[in-house]
């Protein structure tokens, strides 16, 4: 019996107890290796002793204060860090519990932006299809995940959606990368024509989508264009880097390798690593100096912005990513992953594809590859691989509607930076074992996991992925 309202009242939940590196436990003993971070989160695994000692140091100094009444020495020291590190032209922070806050402060800076500049006529907002922005409800609005937004529709704001840059199903037979980031950037300049070039506030994107794609980057180029776009109209370019930034994709920033600076991107997930809730939202010095030079406030704040310990905790989280060489370590170790991933799944009669960067991947999973017909989403092949992996000991990150929010599965891998080429290994060699269960190619008789991943499909494991969110 329990009294947690869970995300799935019919599942039943393992208990985990205990972190040891890469590894989680449950109240069994048994070792989970954690190959998604959770949602691409534990950068640095489940038990770095010098960012547990930082927020306990920080608890013994003063655990909270409310930010209308003071700023706090890790809250000021942590925006030194990220502003030191950014691209060029960041200057200030603000600070939140999570990527889906960090999300809305987003939202409301473009809009007061527009007011203080005098120019209140801009409300709209245009993002893309496939993307996942949060589950607040600005952030769901803003969001292309169809089966997240759906019953909550009538609740969220009117958001202009255009289409992903998803090469694998979008790039056309005869079509250029090239041709196609520029189809996509008209597509693009198109939706701002029809919606009134001077209503436009923001467009909002992934610079690898995240949970929804599966670490779909874009193609080279593409985030080039979208910010002439952008510039061209006077619009603001809103970067979510909450699951690929914080040096997920090989670089501090996902956008330092799409070679542009978009003028709001919000960080979480790897800023604090899940040592403590925490999310922050980065503000070129244009856009606050409006503000300052306006009505000199933001008007937003929630009571648990500027958190002390969990700012305290973030700072050590980024200077053990510097002084450890860790984001270089995911650009060492990416290809090495890759590579695992080629020649393991590669020639596999139900992978379509294998996409991503750094520690960051996706593998797309069709019934056909020839076709890249998707499976029936009533197999629910996402969920049932979720729990075949724990059945082996493995932490993935599989998702269902990956096409068009209803068809398509994938699998993302996140696993923490400090992760060895032998738990590399392990991580794969558990996927396959996974696949094999769900995929085993033929009718016949059941092994001993596929077995246990039909029993658990039956009694709620595997419907508990259903709500991945991150």
């Amino acid at each position: 019996m329990t009294h947690v309202l869970h995300r799935n009242s019919r599942a039943n939940y393992p208990v985990v107890v205990a972190g040891d590196g890469c590894y989680l436990i449950d109240a069994d003993g048994k070792r989970y290796l954690d190959g998604c971070g959770g949602a691409a989160v534990s950068c640095l695994g489940h038990t770095d002793r010098s960012v547990i000692d930082a927020v306990k140091g920080q608890l013994d100094r003063m655990p909270y204060s409310h930010t209308t009444f003071f700023s706090s020495e890790p809250a000021e020291a942590l925006a030194d860090e990220l502003v030191r590190h950014a691209p060029a032209g960041f200057e200030r922070v603000f600070f939140v519990s999570g990527g889906s806050e960090a999300m809305e402060a987003a939202l409301k800076l473009a809009r007061q932006y527009f007011l203080e500049i005098g120019e209140p006529q801009r409300k709209r907002i245009i993002s893309r299809l496939q993307s996942y922005h949060g589950n607040t409800l600005g952030a769901l609005a803003v969001g292309g995940n169809l089966a997240r937004r759906r019953q909550f529709q009538p609740l969220l704001m009117d958001v202009s959606h255009v289409s992903p840059c998803y090469a694998y199903r979008g790039l056309q037979p005869d079509e250029t990368q090239e041709g196609y980031a520029q189809r996509l950037a008209r597509e693009l300049e198109a939706e701002i024509q029809r919606l009134g070039p001077d209503s436009v506030i923001a467009f909002v994107a992934e610079p690898v989508v995240g949970a929804t794609l599966g670490a779909v980057p874009a193609v080279p180029g593409y985030f080039r264009l979208v910010r002439e776009v952008c510039d061209r109209y006077g619009i603001l370019l809103i970067l979510d880097e909450v699951m690929c930034g914080m040096g997920r994709t090989g670089s501090l920033y996902a956008c330092e390798q799409e070679g542009i600076v978009p003028d709001i991107v919000c960080i979480a997930k790897g800023l604090g690593a899940g040592y403590q809730p925490i999310g922050a939202t980065l503000v070129r010095d244009r856009v606050h100096d409006a503000i300052s030079r306006g009505s000199g406030t933001f008007q937003h704040g929630h009571t648990y912005i500027g958190h002390a310990a969990a700012c305290a905790g973030a700072l050590a989280v980024q200077r053990v990513l510097r002084e450890r060489g860790l984001v270089g370590r995911v650009r060492e170790l990416g290809p090495g992953l890759e590579a695992r991933l080629r020649e393991r799944f590669g020639g596999h009669p139900h992978v379509g594809d294998i996409r991503g960067r750094g520690l960051f991947w996706g593998i797309e999973l069709v019934e056909d590859r020839a076709t890249k017909r998707a499976f029936d989403p009533a197999r629910k092949i996402h969920a049932r691989l979720k729990a075949a992996a724990m059945e082996a000991g493995l932490l993935c990150y599989p998702m269902g509607g990956t096409i068009d929010g209803e068809r398509g599965d994938h699998v993302l891998l996140a696993p923490p930076y400090v992760v060895t080429e032998t738990q590399l290994d392990e991580l794969v060699d558990k996927l396959a074992r996974a696949f094999d269960a769900v995929l085993p190619g033929n009718a016949g008789s059941l092994t001993p996991l596929q077995s246990t991943v039909r029993d658990a499909a039956a009694t709620g494991l595997a419907a508990a992925s259903e709500d991945s969110s991150a």
